[in-house]
C-alpha cells in the first residue's frame, strides 16, 4: 500500500493529511470503549451482588482500577518495543486493538474475576501497544518544523476526547438499564468498529509507519520469547503464592513502573546509538517527565476519588430525574471536544509566539492545583448527597483547562525530543509518566474518606501541585537550553 500524497504536504483533512482523520477516527473508536469501560468498572468492583457488583471494598477496588490504569501505559514500553523492532508501527496498532476487542468480550462474557482478570490484561496490553503507536504515526504525518504539528496533535486529541465523552453516557446507561455486562459488550462494539475503520483507511497512512527502525535478529527473538515466558512464569509464581494480591497491586504496579521508567531512560542515553543533541534532548525530558506523573497522579483521580465521589457526595436527583454517577466521566471529554479546537487555533495563530512547551508544562501542573483547591472550598458543603453537580462539572472544567495544556503538547513534545533510533521508546517514556500518575492515583484513593478529611486531603495535594508548576517555571531557561531549538 503506498499513499498518492506525501504526508508531508498533504492537506486533504481540514488542511492536514488524510491521514489523520484514520487515525482520529481509530482512536475515538478505541477511546469510546476504553472509557465506557472504565466508567463503570470501579462501580462493578465495589458495589454489592443486590447491585450487580462484586462486592470489594471500596480502597481495594480503586487500588485495583489505578494498577490498570497505571498498567495500561507501562504496557507502551512493550507496545513501543514491539513497533521498533518487530512489526512496525502500522502492524502493531492492528494487531493491539484486536487484543483489547478481546478483552472487551471477556469483561462482557465472563463472570466475575475471571472476566476482570482476563479482560483487564487484554486490554492493557492491547492499549498499551496501540497508544503508542497511534502517536508514532501521527508524528510521521508531519516534517520536522511543520508548524502544524502542534495542531495536528490537538486535533488527534479532540477525536480522543469524543470517545471518551460518547462511551460512558452509553456503557453507564447500559450498565443501569440492563446491567454491568451489557456495558462492557456495548464497548467491545465500540472497538469492532474502529479496527473496520482503521481497515479501510490504512492506504492514507505513511510508508515510514510500515518499516521496522530497529529489526531484531534472529539470536535476540529467541532470547525475547525466553525472557517473556519466563517473566510470565514470574508473575504466576507471585500470583499463586499470595505475594501480590489484589490489596498490594497499586503498590507493586507503582514499583514497576518506576523501575520500567528509570531503566527505559538509561537504555536510550546511554545507547551509542543516539549522538549528543538527541542525549541532551533526553535530558530535557526528565523534568518535563516528572511534572507530567505529577499532573496525571491528580487528573487521574477522576476515576477514582472522584468517581467515588460523585457516588456518595453528589445530589444526583437533576430535574427530578437520578443522572448515573458514571456521566460525570463524560462531562471532561465533552470540554475537551469544545475547547481542543480553540487551543488548535490559537496555537496555529500564535506560531513562534505561543509559550514554549515547559511552560505548557508549567501551566497544566498550576491548573490541577486550582482544581484541586475548589474541590478542598467544596469539602465544606453539606454531608452525603448534598453537593450541587454541577460544582463538579465546573471543577472538571478547570482540569480541561490544565489538561490542553500538557497532555496533547507532551505527546507531541515526545516526537519532536525523540532521538531517530528511539522514536516509539520516547512515546512510551511520556506514558510511563502518565501510568505512574495513574497507578498513584488509584494509591492514594486509599487515603480519602469523604466524612474525615475531605478539605485537608484535597487541599494538600492542590498546593503540591501548584509548588511543583512553579519550580518548573523557574528552570524553563535551562530546559529550553538543553531542547536545542525545540519549542
Amino acid at each position: 500500500m503506498t499513499t498518492s500524497t506525501q504526508p508531508q504536504t498533504d492537506r486533504r483533512f481540514f488542511g492536514h493529511p488524510k491521514g489523520l482523520a484514520n487515525l482520529f477516527g481509530t482512536e475515538m473508536w478505541e477511546r469510546f470503549s476504553f472509557y465506557g469501560m472504565q466508567a463503570i468498572l470501579l462501580y462493578y468492583l465495589y458495589y454489592t451482588a443486590e447491585q450487580g457488583g462484586l462486592g470489594m471494598d471500596e480502597g481495594v477496588a480503586s487500588g485495583i482500577v489505578g494498577a490498570y490504569g497505571g498498567s495500561v501505559y507501562l504496557a507502551t514500553i512493550a507496545g513501543s518495543w514491539v513497533a521498533d523492532r518487530l512489526f512496525g508501527p502500522e502492524r502493531t496498532l492492528f494487531y493491539s486493538g484486536v487484543l483489547i476487542l478481546l478483552g472487551h468480550l471477556s469483561l462482557a462474557v465472563l463472570p466475575g474475576l475471571t472476566g476482570v482478570a482476563c479482560g483487564l490484561v487484554l486490554v492493557a496490553l492491547g492499549s498499551g501497544g496501540l497508544k503508542a503507536t497511534a502517536t508514532t504515526i501521527v508524528g510521521m504525518l508531519y516534517a520536522q518544523g511543520d508548524e502544524r504539528r502542534d495542531a495536528g496533535f490537538s486535533i488527534f486529541y479532540m477525536g480522543v476526547n469524543l470517545g471518551a465523552l460518547v462511551g460512558p453516557l452509553l456503557t453507564g446507561l447500559l450498565q443501569t438499564r440492563l446491567g454491568f455486562h451489557y456495558g462492557f459488550g456495548l464497548a467491545a462494539i465500540g472497538m469492532a468498529a474502529g479496527l473496520v475503520q482503521y481497515t479501510l483507511g490504512r492506504r492514507n497512512l505513511p510508508e515510514q509507519g510500515r518499516v521496522v527502525p530497529n529489526p531484531i535478529t534472529s539470536a535476540a527473538r529467541i532470547r525475547t520469547i525466553g525472557l517473556v515466558v519466563g517473566f510470565a512464569v514470574v508473575i504466576a509464581l507471585l500470583l499463586i503464592t499470595g505475594v501480590i494480591t489484589k490489596d498490594n497491586l497499586a503498590d507493586v504496579v507503582t514499583i514497576v513502573i518506576a523501575v520500567a521508567a528509570i531503566a527505559l531512560f538509561v537504555v536510550i542515553l546511554s545507547s551509542s546509538r543516539v549522538d549528543q543533541v538527541e542525549r541532551q534532548r533526553v535530558v530535557a525530558f526528565i523534568p518535563l517527565f516528572l511534572v507530567s506523573f505529577a499532573f496525571w497522579a491528580l487528573f487521574q483521580q477522576q476515576f477514582t476519588v472522584l468517581a467515588i465521589y460523585a457516588d456518595e457526595r453528589l445530589d444526583l436527583n437533576v430535574f427530578g430525574w437520578n443522572v448515573p454517577p458514571s456521566w460525570f466521566n463524560s462531562v471532561e471529554p465533552l470540554f475537551v471536544v469544545l475547547l481542543a479546537p480553540v487551543f488548535a487555533w490559537l496555537w496555529t495563530r500564535l506560531g513562534d509566539r505561543q509559550p514554549s512547551t515547559p511552560v505548557k508544562f508549567a501551566l497544566g501542573a498550576i491548573g490541577m492545583g486550582v482544581a484541586f483547591l475548589i474541590m478542598a472550598a467544596m469539602g465544606f458543603i453539606g454531608g452525603k448527597d448534598s453537593v450541587n453537580p454541577f460544582l463538579l462539572v465546573g471543577v472538571l472544567i478547570v482540569f480541561v483547562l490544565a489538561e490542553l495544556n500538557l497532555s496533547p503538547i507532551g505527546l507531541s513534545l515526545s516526537t519532536k525530543l525523540s532521538p531517530e533510533a528511539f522514536r516509539a521508546q520516547m512515546v512510551a517514556l511520556f506514558y510511563l509518566s502518565i501510568a505512574l500518575g495513574t497507578s498513584v492515583a488509584g494509591k492514594l484513593a486509599d487515603y480519602y474518606h469523604a466524612d474525615e478529611n475531605e478539605t485537608p486531603y484535597f487541599g494538600l495535594l492542590g498546593i503540591v501541585a501548584l509548588v511543583i508548576g512553579l519550580a518548573l517555571l523557574a528552570f524553563v531557561p535551562k530546559v529550553r537550553a538543553l531542547m536545542h531549538g525545540v519549542r
